[in-house]
């Protein structure tokens, strides 16, 4: 069988597929969850993946080297939502915590900021309009302003004087602000790191955070002449523009990425 080259950007959804199936063995498969996965909804423990998703991520963590997801929500959320999967990988928190052969392994310095964590989340109840939904994720809290969008400029200042004060870092999303410990971690270290080995490499994003993920894929491709990486953004209101600008596809929906796996696992 002759060799595929590595397709340029822009380029085809075929030849994206062709090269994957050609070196199925060496690909790792990245996906975020909320807006990706699974739609986005006012209540954060509502959503769940889109039916068709979890027998879409079985067989194509039969068919490639790897198959992970990479979220800001826990592991033990992540875990709820895919029990029955096995040969997944699940990265939460931004991978501060990672569950890999049955076991999940957290980030030791960032374990020092769980009573921080936990003492925050009470203080942004007290003092946060009730509108405010406060999401503690035991190393990280979420302030979600998406039921009142006037809101957004309150929770803004609040969060970075809090953070300014605790020394915690700041991650933005679509209406919500996410306050964490300062520990080097992100999606685009996650990425960097597992496609380390990897030939092939796709991720799934919707949110600011997922761009960082996308200039790993990139970063991996200029040092590497044989890695082929392919971002795929997923639409949405709120920071669809910025995350499609920085993809080299952009799907419509959690259904329409379920769905495109469909497609794309007839190639294999």
């Amino acid at each position: 069988m002759a060799e595929i080259a590595r397709p340029t950007h822009p380029l085809t959804t075929d030849e994206a597929w062709a090269f994957t199936a050609a070196r199925a063995s060496a690909t790792t498969f990245f996906f975020d969850f909320d807006g990706v996965l699974s739609p986005v909804t006012d209540d954060p423990d509502a959503s769940q993946p889109v039916p068709a998703v979890l027998g879409v991520l079985e067989r194509l963590a039969t068919v490639v080297s790897r198959v992970a997801i990479v979220s800001a929500r826990p592991v033990s959320f992540l875990r709820s939502r895919f029990e029955t999967l096995g040969g997944v990988d699940l990265y939460g928190l931004y991978g501060l915590e990672v569950w890999h052969d049955g076991r999940v392994v957290t980030e030791p310095a960032a374990l020092e900021f769980v009573p921080t964590m936990d003492a925050l989340a009470a203080q942004a109840r007290a003092e946060l309009p009730a509108e405010i939904l406060v999401e503690y994720k035991r190393l990280s809290v979420a302030l979600h302003y998406r039921t009142a969008p006037s809101l957004g400029s309150t929770v803004e200042r609040w969060g970075h004087e809090q953070a300014e004060r605790l020394g915690l870092r700041i991650q933005g999303g679509r209406m919500v602000m996410e306050l964490k410990p300062p520990v080097d971690q992100d999606k685009g270290m996650v990425i960097t790191e597992g496609v380390r080995n990897a030939g092939c490499a796709w991720y799934f994003g919707d949110d600011m955070s997922d761009i960082k993920a996308f200039d790993a894929l990139r970063a991996r491709e200029a040092v590497d002449p044989a890695f082929f990486g392919m971002a795929v953004a997923v639409a949405n209101p709120e920071t669809g523009a910025e995350v499609s600008s920085a993809a080299d596809l952009t799907l419509e929906s959690p259904d329409a990425v379920a769905a495109f796996l469909a497609d794309g696992l007839r190639r294999f």
